[in-house]
């Protein structure tokens, strides 16, 4: 039967070195721990966090309190661009031409009838894509200048 190590059989044997892993920070906060470390005469360092507990106003504080309103009405405009009034106009005429409702205009620019309603309201924040559908169901000029 031939060898399967053909010539001089050496060992190859390296030190290896096992280290603890360290405990976690979890392990470290559990009350059995910190007690076994004060009985054993170890330094256990307590750290009082800063506001820890108290549920006071941000204005006892140095820094003023800022609301985040205030901040989003800073950085955006509060109101949104509504639908004007000649446009309100011009769809309802429209429409009332073609003797349409408003779930039948709805229903062929394939949106829900709360979108008609809201643009004939004027509470709809306008939308160039539902304008272009308006424009071509409608067959009137709705976006740009208008009667100007």
């Amino acid at each position: 039967m031939p060898s399967r190590f053909p010539g001089a059989i050496a060992q190859d044997w390296d030190t290896v070195v096992l280290h603890k892993s360290k405990p976690k920070s979890q392990d470290l906060r559990d009350p059995k721990a910190v007690n076994k470390a004060l009985r054993s005469g170890a330094p256990v360092q307590t750290v009082k966090k800063f506001d820890a507990a108290s549920n006071k106003k941000a204005s006892s504080s140095a820094l003023p309190a800022v609301s985040a309103r205030k901040l989003d009405e800073a950085a955006e405009p509060a109101a949104l661009e509504r639908v004007p009034g000649e446009v309100r106009q011009a769809i309802q005429r429209a429409r009332l031409e073609k003797k349409m409702s408003q779930a039948e205009l709805a229903k062929q620019i394939n949106e829900p009838p709360k979108v008609v309603q809201e643009y004939e309201n004027g509470k709809a924040v306008p939308n160039q894509a539902v304008l272009a559908k308006m424009e071509r169901v409608l067959g009137v000029k709705l976006r740009g200048k208008i009667g100007k």
